[in-house]
């Protein structure tokens, strides 16, 4: 079962260093505009194929342009048994309005 993170929760947990991986399942295109540090992208339509690149074990986080791709990646991952994986709510949109006004906004 996954979780939603606000972007707020998300700024906390990264600057208190918690082991976490972030997914991003945008498009290329979407990753060259802006991305969050330390996020490795899996395209939505790739992530099924490539889960053995994360550790089941760890939280994933998954990252998109609105949350709504990044709430069928966390509700894939979860069927697929990762123990810990939440999606960000808002998406990145969310994040450069509530968590980091610089992040880079598109339409």
């Amino acid at each position: 079962m996954s979780a939603r993170l606000t972007p707020l929760e998300l700024r906390t947990r990264i600057a208190r260093g918690d082991d976490l991986q972030l997914v991003d399942v945008r498009e290329p295109r979407e990753w060259a505009i802006g991305h969050l540090p330390g996020s490795v992208l899996i395209p939505r339509g790739e992530l099924a194929g490539r889960c053995a690149e994360l550790d089941p074990a760890r939280p994933v986080v998954c990252i998109c342009h609105h949350g709504v791709r990044s709430l069928h990646a966390a509700a894939l991952l979860s069927a697929r048994g990762f123990a810990h994986v939440f999606d960000l709510a808002g998406g990145l949109e969310r994040w450069a309005l509530e968590a980091d006004p610089t992040f880079p906004r598109y339409g």
